[in-house]
């Protein structure tokens, strides 16, 4: 874990965050991000049929992997005194391997550049979650995070 502040960011260009801990990928929380979604494919979450398709198993969505990345962030770095985080964009997004219902996954980030905005930095990062299941990264991203050092 990383704990900085916000005027510090500026020095940590090329730092490797991570990798973080594991995380177990329920079938409940694929069915609720289906229901939350509506993305009811059978692959994620018809357990009897996706056992007979490709995985062997029901596998989690892709933009589940994808929408885990904050929070699996926020376990490698905290920037303690910022008064205000946003989730800025992403730049490229893919997604290499399936996470099979029951793996685990975690994240590695790189920081690759930080820029000054007012008020604070925007950090880029690029994101990788690894699945136990496998030796491709689930989900590859280069993420945009803002940080800002007073209310804006």
């Amino acid at each position: 874990m990383h704990t900085v502040a916000v005027a510090e960011l500026s020095t940590f260009e090329t730092t490797v965050l991570g990798p973080g801990p594991w995380h177990e990928v329920s079938q409940q929380q694929v069915n609720q991000f289906a229901d939350a979604t509506g993305d009811h494919q059978w692959i994620h979450v018809d357990p009897e049929r996706a056992a007979a398709g490709p995985f062997g198993r029901t596998i989690a969505h892709g933009y589940l992997t994808l929408s885990r990345i904050p929070a699996l962030l926020n376990e490698l770095l905290q920037v303690h005194d910022a008064a205000q985080a946003i989730n800025y964009g992403l730049d490229r997004v893919r997604f290499p391997a399936p996470v099979p219902v029951g793996s685990r996954v975690r994240l590695t980030a790189v920081v690759e550049q930080v820029e000054p905005v007012p008020s604070g930095f925007q950090v880029a990062l690029a994101a990788t979650v690894e699945c136990d299941a496998g030796s491709k990264p689930a989900c590859a991203a280069r993420v945009l995070c803002r940080f800002f050092g007073e209310q804006r």
